[in-house]
């Protein structure tokens, strides 16, 4: 049995919520989305948070959620592209659990994000550069936090679990 939460962070459109229902399965672990988590709590989507409350707002709610978390029983969360950046998020992801990047190139963002009207930082003009800005930023926080980083651009998911699997299980 799986001692310590497993936390997924990485960009937009690296799997975290794929991976992590299917990891959750693997393991017989409750799964979490702190997206998901956040609009329950709130009764509101994240477009509207993000026009009511700005992403300052958004992120408060996220912290919230992952104070809440920390002292539940082991599970799998999918966290939102942006949790990294908050200092207090890394501490408490680090502290109380296993942290997983999933790695994808922005290319692979780009596909994958392609059609969803639901992520706020992407309803712009130029997805490219916007995607290009936040790894440029956020990729070397994934980094500092994660045990263990998982490149998702190739192979199927079931071969990214595995992998996570063998790690956590090693840990």
């Amino acid at each position: 049995m799986q001692s310590r939460t497993i936390y997924l962070i990485g960009p937009m459109g690296a799997g975290k919520s794929t991976i992590g229902r299917m990891l959750s399965r693997e393991l017989n672990l409750p799964f979490l989305d702190t997206d998901q988590e956040v609009e329950e709590r709130c009764g509101a989507d994240i477009p509207w948070i993000f026009d009511m409350e700005g992403e300052a707002g958004f992120r408060q709610r996220e912290t919230a959620v992952l104070e809440c978390l920390k002292d539940d029983p082991p599970q799998v969360v999918a966290t939102g592209g942006g949790i990294v950046m908050k200092d207090v998020n890394r501490r408490i992801m680090i502290t109380n659990g296993f942290v997983v990047f999933l790695q994808a190139s922005v290319s692979t963002q780009i596909m994958r994000t392609a059609k969803d009207k639901r992520r706020p930082l992407l309803q712009r003009p130029d997805r490219k550069q916007v995607l290009t800005d936040l790894y440029a930023i956020r990729e070397p926080l994934y980094r500092q936090t994660a045990d263990l980083v998982v490149c998702t651009d190739r192979g199927s998911p079931r071969q990214v679990i595995r992998e996570i699997v063998d790690a956590v299980q090693g840990s």
